[in-house]
């Protein structure tokens, strides 16, 4: 049977952060209720919302595939009240075959609470990732983060308490304000509290943020003139993959960390192309054949479910030269690199010419017939995967 993953996205915040490139918002609580409605909607009406939006299903309904991974993003899915979140999850398990290894819930440190956490896991979430961006109040406070470094270190315990054995912690690179020693002094707690999951993001600037817009035009609101150069970035990410190296984390994909065992196996599914189902406003799929994506407006989203129609703002029929461009471009965020025997029989393709230029140049390596992002270009792979797609 062929497993699926199921991603469900909560487009709510208590506050925009300056950095944030989402399509997220600050709405009234009063919100939550009637979208946690239209999601589970869309959940269990799914197939035939599909089939009005000209969405072709790989799984038959007498052959359904199988959830194991379900991730709640966004957004602040840890502001919903338990229930819309247990609602969710029995919509799920009422709709869909379900042997569920891996439930992960997005939440921000200040969100959680005792009664809170143990209804999550009551609900079903065994896996809790926690938005830490920094230790550095002067940092949190600077990119309008709400919770402190003190929420942090009483979140863990909270999760661990409620039975939640799996926590996973973001840290952002590059924040405004962010020094040597400071980014230091994240990683040095961070492994204190020994997450079993670690994301490391350097900071994106383009100029669907505040912050980013404000880089851009050369300004200095948001802290914009305290932002750490590009060099500094990727020694800051440098020092993460030393530190968490050093500590047993398991580096196996360019943004993440793991204590052996315990990737993330839903985000796994991402970077392998294994077919998975997003709900909710902004939501991605990825059929196999196909990629689709909601709109991002929340209300709209509502509005539309409400009529009985599903508002899909993208769909794509992946060519084969598209899906053999993501074959390479995911593949190689994986430290374990791409099996080249197997995509060049996949595709019918040689692939050697593409790669051997750039493994000259040290920017790949090959080991037999995998190949693999070079290990000291890890922090600049965009420049690798921009001159991979010539």
């Amino acid at each position: 049977m062929t497993s699926l993953g199921i991603y469900v996205q909560v487009p709510f915040c208590q506050t925009k952060c300056t950095y944030c490139n989402f399509h997220t918002g600050v709405v009234s609580s009063a919100r939550f209720a009637p979208y946690v409605s239209a999601a589970t909607r869309e959940i269990q009406n799914h197939r035939e919302l599909y089939a009005s939006a000209g969405i072709e299903l790989a799984a038959s309904p007498a052959a359904p595939a199988q959830v194991d991974t379900v991730y709640i993003g966004g957004g602040t899915p840890s502001l919903l009240d338990p229930k819309h979140l247990a609602n969710i999850m029995d919509t799920i398990r009422a709709t869909f075959s379900c042997a569920l290894s891996e439930v992960t819930l997005e939440a921000d440190p200040e969100t959680i609470e005792a009664d809170k956490a143990a209804a999550w896991v009551a609900a079903g979430i065994n896996r809790v990732s926690f938005g830490v961006q920094s230790f550095s109040d002067q940092e949190l406070m600077g990119s309008g983060r709400m919770h402190r470094r003190a929420d942090i270190y009483l979140a863990v315990p909270i999760s661990r308490q409620a039975g939640i054995a799996n926590v996973g912690f973001d840290l952002i690179a590059g924040l405004p304000l962010q020094t040597r020693e400071s980014w230091r002094d994240s990683l040095e707690r961070l492994i204190e509290l020994a997450p079993e999951h670690v994301s490391v993001y350097i900071l994106e600037v383009d100029d669907k943020s505040r912050l980013g817009s404000e880089l851009l035009k050369g300004g200095k609101r948001y802290s914009a003139g305290a932002v750490p150069s590009e060099d500094e970035m990727a020694e800051f990410y440098e020092l993460a993959q030393k530190t968490f190296g050093a500590a047993g984390y398991h580096h196996y994909e360019i943004s993440n960390w793991a204590k052996p065992g315990l990737e993330s196996r839903h985000n796994l599914k991402y970077w392998r192309r294994e077919p998975y189902l997003g709900f909710g406003a902004g939501a991605h799929s990825f059929s196999g054949t196909q990629r689709w994506a909601n709109a991002h407006d929340a209300a709209n989203y509502v509005d539309s479910l409400q009529r009985g129609a599903l508002p899909v703002e993208q769909l794509e029929q992946l060519t084969p030269e598209a899906a053999l461009e993501e074959e390479l471009f995911l593949g190689l965020r994986q430290l374990d690199g791409i099996d080249v025997a197997r995509i060049e029989k996949d595709y019918a393709v040689t692939l050697a010419t593409r790669f051997d230029p750039l493994a000259n140049s040290g920017l790949l390596e090959w080991e037999g017939r995998v190949v693999r992002l070079a290990p000291s270009r890890l922090s600049v792979s965009n420049e690798v995967f921009v001159e991979l797609m010539r």
